[in-house]
């Protein structure tokens, strides 16, 4: 195994740990460790440094000016960003495997920074467990792998050409051009204890899925993080580009992040969600009241949490509501636009496959998963300490065969269709808010910029519809 350490509490006291983490690099033959936080985005940043220096990236931290880093709150004048290490977080590269990397809490003047986003991600486990709950889940990674044609233009990464089927889902041929490139990625990624069980080939041509096993929410999301970055080396190595953008061809369905998830106790890690057959099963679903009104939180702040789920303008062309245009490779989006929840069918958002947990289908291959399950848990947690109930599920249902004024009529929200929409529903909703502390107004801040930059710019579609309408 490259992974160094176990989780918190099981190598002793930090000292102790310290010791057992400097040891397992020296057998190793670590000669550097790369330092190692996200900005606002999710996008990882490092410093390399020689593994000499270990004791001083644990104790003080690598500096970085945090003006240069997107959503940091930071200037040119202000003080360093002091990357600190994370002693369970160190990990061999499989691929570089003279070098470690270690997740890193940002501080500043040795106090923590409120902008990391990997901090405020603690801050709200901290606060959920003062109500005697834990948040476990796993991420689902959609990604294509794309080259340049001689255009210019980007291109299903298809060397052999024969990933052409209108509906490549699970493809044996597709699957097999890029076996070893998904070889490696799960040899690598369960080296760097990921826990992957399964991958495929999707429902666009190029476009691959991986499964990572479960574990608290921190650690998730590190893990995110780190398969994004092992998927771009991994590629490269194949002569291909791995892109999480959410849709980066019209006529493909788009990349998601799919989120599976419970909540459990905080002391005992029991799983509060199945009933257990104690009478709580009030939707018919086998899932608890506890399970029932985190649902109700989440389809109560959908509009806002999609501003954090789909964070760029590209993850809104992935949920488009299909009023006008409905397509796919497969002839669906596989992406619910409508917030709904019911039994185990992929046209809800809230897909519930059996009573141990819920899938959230609506991240973006995109989300900051820091972000993400922060907000995700402040809505999860107004629904739970105000009883908020998620109406009927839908249970035995297309979602999608339903008429749009239907899905209306049954209390479905439509999903913001553009990235303004969704921050100015962040803007208005205080609890989602809360979940991103004082990274909320960086973050409207951002978007806001990022929209009015998106809306300078003049489409070739625009020119094409257009220029001689008049």
């Amino acid at each position: 195994m490259n992974q160094i350490v176990a989780m918190k509490g099981e190598a002793g006291t930090d000292v102790e740990k310290r010791e057992v983490v400097r040891k397992q690099l020296e057998a190793q033959g670590i000669e550097f460790i790369l330092a190692q936080f996200v900005d606002i985005h999710g996008s990882p940043k490092v410093k390399q440094v020689p593994v000499e220096c270990f004791d001083d990236i644990v104790e003080d931290g690598a500096g970085f000016a945090g003006g240069a880093v997107w959503g940091m709150g930071q200037g040119p004048e202000s003080h360093d960003l002091m990357a600190r290490a994370d002693l369970d977080t160190f990990c061999q590269l499989p691929w570089k495997q003279n070098v470690a990397i270690a997740s890193c809490d940002l501080y500043v003047d040795n106090e923590p920074w409120p902008y990391c986003p990997r901090n405020n991600l603690q801050r709200m486990m901290d606060l959920l467990a003062t109500e005697g709950y834990l948040l476990n889940g796993g991420f689902e990674p959609e990604h294509f792998l794309v080259d340049k044609g001689p255009d210019g233009r980007i291109r299903a990464w298809d060397p052999q050409g024969v990933d052409v089927l209108a509906k490549p889902c699970y493809d044996f041929k597709g699957m097999c051009q890029t076996m070893d490139y998904l070889q490696d990625i799960i040899r690598f990624g369960n080296q760097m204890g990921f826990g992957i069980y399964q991958s495929d080939h999707e429902d666009a041509n190029g476009q691959y899925e991986i499964n990572f096993g479960w574990t608290n929410a921190l650690h998730t999301a590190d893990r995110l993080v780190r398969f994004r970055m092992l998927a771009g080396q991994t590629a490269a190595k194949y002569g291909a580009t791995a892109t999480f953008l959410a849709k980066p061809f019209d006529d493909k369905t788009g990349s998601g992040a799919h989120f599976h998830f419970h909540i459990a106790d905080a002391q005992t890690a029991r799983n509060l969600f199945p009933a257990n057959g104690d009478g709580s099963d009030s939707k018919g679903l086998g899932l608890s009241d506890t399970a029932i009104y985190y649902i109700g939180g989440l389809l109560k702040h959908i509009r806002a949490l999609t501003a954090v789920s789909s964070p760029i303008i590209n993850c809104y062309r992935r949920i488009q509501s299909g009023e006008f245009v409905y397509s796919s490779a497969s002839g669906y989006t596989w992406t619910p636009s409508f917030a709904s929840y019911g039994d185990n069918n992929r046209t809800q958002l809230y897909r519930c496959p059996d009573s141990n947990r819920v899938e959230d289908r609506s991240p973006s291959a995109m989300v900051n998963p820091y972000l993400f399950m922060a907000a995700h848990m402040a809505a999860g947690m107004d629904g739970i300490k105000n009883k908020i109930d998620p109406g009927d599920p839908i249970i035995g249902e297309n979602v999608w065969n339903l008429s749009f004024d239907q899905r209306r009529e049954r209390g479905m929200h439509l999903l913001p269709q553009n990235l303004l929409e969704a921050i100015e529903a962040l803007e208005a909703d205080e609890v989602v808010r809360s979940g991103l502390g004082p990274i909320a107004d960086e973050y409207i801040k951002l978007k806001k910029g990022e929209w009015g930059e998106f809306m300078k710019h003049v489409t070739p579609w625009e020119v094409d519809r257009y220029l001689t309408l008049l």
